[in-house]
């Protein structure tokens, strides 16, 4: 065959979103296409980032409420028209937005006669109410409500154990949905590109505010390349534990055998809210501007010792970390 007949088109996929609107500040929907993809290629990505969307995105919320001189959930307070039960139940509903991980505190304290909403909980800097008119209670009575809230940042759903919680203190767990995605649909289209078929995949998010669907799209995104990371260091193995390989063989997908520019795309990819650091070591590495794996690369032992309130332990734990996953930077020098 003449080489002049080989016609050899190679494109790269395309992410475009073609809407975008927000119906209400609780329902906000996003539709985004990616063309051109090679056939079955559109249901194999349409049905993973579905998956990782519903499952893997994290959310904000309220966790436990703990009341003045109440033991019992189903008890009523003279004065306001819902019981405690249904006070938690409107605190379930509260859709809130955090950058900041670990548990954070918020209040409430209201003087009757009012209606209480979300606008009246006291929250710290980084914790955001996203709809403000969420109704908690109607207080009717010359009476004060006070609250203290607990908030997590997390994902999936928690059904708290009210054994872990001790009523008689007025502590009562609530249930949390940290799933900001509220439903996700992908269909595909076929057409023919001279003599293949490709696909178009179109994706649609709906979510309740927590994230844009755009924000979302990008989370599942950037946590579905967390989960291959391990496979870059994956080696043949035998049943016993032993490797398969010669010492003197490097299998095909050990991190030596990957292009520095490669390593550098899969770290850029990975934030540090994505390598289970502790709360204080996070908080230390975002206020000193580290956000990436790939910026935390670049800081050597002595570096790392000079950001402020990051103890000599802390350095440790972040360099054992490095040296495991196989980074060859400064960050890992003893």
């Amino acid at each position: 065959m003449n080489q002049n007949q080989i016609s050899v088109s190679i494109k790269i996929p395309e992410l475009k979103c073609v809407e975008s609107r927000t119906d209400s500040k609780r329902f906000n929907y996003g539709r985004f296409t990616l063309s051109p993809l090679c056939k079955g290629q559109a249901n194999t990505i349409g049905s993973t980032i579905r998956r990782v969307l519903l499952g893997e995105v994290e959310g904000t919320c309220i966790t436990r409420a703990q009341f003045q001189n109440i033991s019992n959930e189903y008890s009523v307070i003279i004065g306001i028209e819902e019981s405690i039960h249904e006070i938690l139940m409107n605190l379930k509903e509260i859709v809130l937005r955090s950058d900041a991980y670990g548990i954070r505190e918020g209040s409430i304290h209201v003087v009757g006669p009012k209606k209480v909403t979300a606008q009246d909980i006291m929250l710290p800097p980084s914790v955001k109410i996203i709809d403000t008119t969420q109704h908690i209670a109607n207080i009717n009575k010359s009476i004060t409500l006070d609250i203290s809230l607990q908030i997590e940042k997390g994902r999936g759903y928690i059904i708290q154990n009210p054994n872990n919680y001790n009523s008689k203190d007025g502590i009562f767990p609530i249930d949390a949905a940290f799933v900001p995605v509220q439903n996700v649909n992908y269909s595909i289209h076929s057409y023919w590109s001279k003599n293949d078929i490709q696909e178009f995949l179109f994706l649609e998010i709906w979510t309740n505010g927590g994230l844009a669907p755009k924000e979302a799209l990008y989370e599942a995104s950037r946590n579905f390349i967390s989960f291959l990371v391990p496979f870059l260091h994956a080696k043949e193995e035998n049943i016993d534990g032993t490797n398969s390989l010669s010492d003197n063989i490097t299998p095909p997908l050990a991190i030596s055998n990957i292009s520095t520019d490669t390593k550098r795309i899969v770290f850029d990819e990975m934030y540090i809210d994505q390598l289970k650091f502790s709360t204080r070591i996070y908080n230390c590495l975002k206020k000193a501007n580290i956000n990436t794996l790939s910026d935390l690369s670049n800081y050597s032992r002595e570096d790392l010792m000079k950001i402020k309130h990051l103890g000599e332990q802390s350095v440790k734990e972040i360099l054992e970390y490095m040296r495991n996953i196989g980074i060859d930077s400064p960050g890992n020098r003893v």
